[in-house]
């Protein structure tokens, strides 16, 4: 973007050098060549601060003007130094603050308002239109841009809070999966003890490794709770893989599904933290195949419990431009989900075209 934009601006200044040698000769030039590199520059560099430098720009183009008008040079801003200050005052007005984004329009609006002041009478219509419509592509495209990344950043924060819902309903589930447990283990004790006890100490210590595990995972899901930006979204499914590989097969292509060690087939070796993340990958991967890979002919889903953790991928034999890299609000949320449990996602075209989701867990998330 920035070298387009450079490109640009070398020819703006450069076609605006010829012109007025040209037509005024001499090296009337040089001022407004000289403000039009420097205000370039900025705007190259707006990304270090688009405050002061949308505030430098401005005052590098009423300087212009005022030389201008004082050593009769030729009118100012010119296209170069005009197409410089749209960047700068777009780009500002698209992430400073509210206060700072009006002002910095404002202030270009001034300098607009300014520029007949270097114009002869002749040419000062054409000075003020060309800076106008400048000025107005900038803060047309800066307050838009602005809008989209509110709307968008809105999205993102109620698709975040309905998905905590979700996950404070599975933080339920994952205290009464636990205590459960708690409850046969001590029941268990009970019949021991009646019968031998000298053997109670072992469901006593199973006991205590259930009530360690318990808490461990609730620190685990209520750290996800936390309201924080990198707060990771989930929702439990309430389906086994292959219910839901048999539910999309349905309407999408056939789906070969593959779990590696067959002790832990639908998830019972696992939390149920790690349970309802595993479940989230895959029909996150599947409902992006059925929106974006309509020309898929199958399916591929694995899932690895291993020494080195959990490993699910999901991949497609569509074509391998039929999905974006960050796909919708959904894998943004499994993303986080997976990396809040310690993992990776990793999304983007298949070795053999397609598209892939491999997201992998380590072995921690298992304790």
């Amino acid at each position: 973007m920035n070298i387009g934009l450079a490109l640009l601006f070398v020819l703006a200044v450069a076609g605006e050098a010829v012109a007025v040698a040209q037509s005024w000769g001499g090296g009337y030039w040089l001022v407004g060549g000289c403000a039009a590199v420097v205000a370039c520059g900025l705007a190259l560099a707006r990304r270090w601060d688009r405050r002061w430098t949308a505030v430098a720009g401005l005052t590098v183009a009423a300087g212009a003007i005022g030389a201008s008008a004082v050593a009769d040079l030729p009118a100012e801003p010119g296209p170069a130094l005009a197409s410089a200050l749209a960047v700068l005052v777009g780009s500002a007005v698209r992430v400073v603050r509210a206060g700072w984004a009006v002002a910095i329009a404002g202030g270009g609006l001034a300098v607009v308002a300014a520029s007949p002041v270097s114009a002869s009478a002749g040419s000062a219509g054409a000075v003020v239109a060309l800076n106008a419509v400048a000025w107005a592509a900038g803060v047309t495209t800066g307050a838009t841009l602005r809008l989209l990344d509110a709307r968008a950043a809105a999205t993102v924060a109620a698709v975040r809070q309905q998905e905590r819902l979700e996950l404070a309903r599975e933080l339920h589930d994952v205290v009464a999966h636990h205590i459960t447990g708690m409850l046969i283990q001590a029941q268990a004790a009970q019949v021991v003890a009646r019968r031998d006890p000298s053997a109670v100490a072992a469901p006593l210590s199973g006991i205590e490794a259930a009530g360690a595990e318990a808490l461990s995972a609730m620190r685990r899901v209520v750290g996800l709770l936390r309201d924080h930006d990198d707060a990771a979204s989930a929702s439990p499914g309430p389906e086994s893989l292959a219910d839901l590989v048999t539910r999309f097969e349905r309407q999408g292509p056939p789906v070969r599904l593959s779990i590696v060690d067959s002790s832990t087939a639908g998830g019972a070796g696992w939390p149920p933290e790690v349970t309802s993340t595993v479940y989230r990958v895959v029909r996150e991967a599947l409902t992006n195949v059925a929106r974006h890979a309509p020309g898929a002919r199958s399916v591929r889903v694995s899932v690895d419990s291993g020494p080195s953790g959990v490993t699910v991928e999901v991949a497609d034999d569509g074509p391998a431009v039929a999905q974006p890299s960050s796909g919708g609000f959904g894998l943004t949320g499994m993303r986080e989900r997976v990396t809040s449990l310690g993992g990776t996602v990793d999304a983007g075209p298949g070795e053999g075209g397609g598209w892939r989701v491999r997201a992998t867990l380590p072995p921690p998330v298992l304790r």
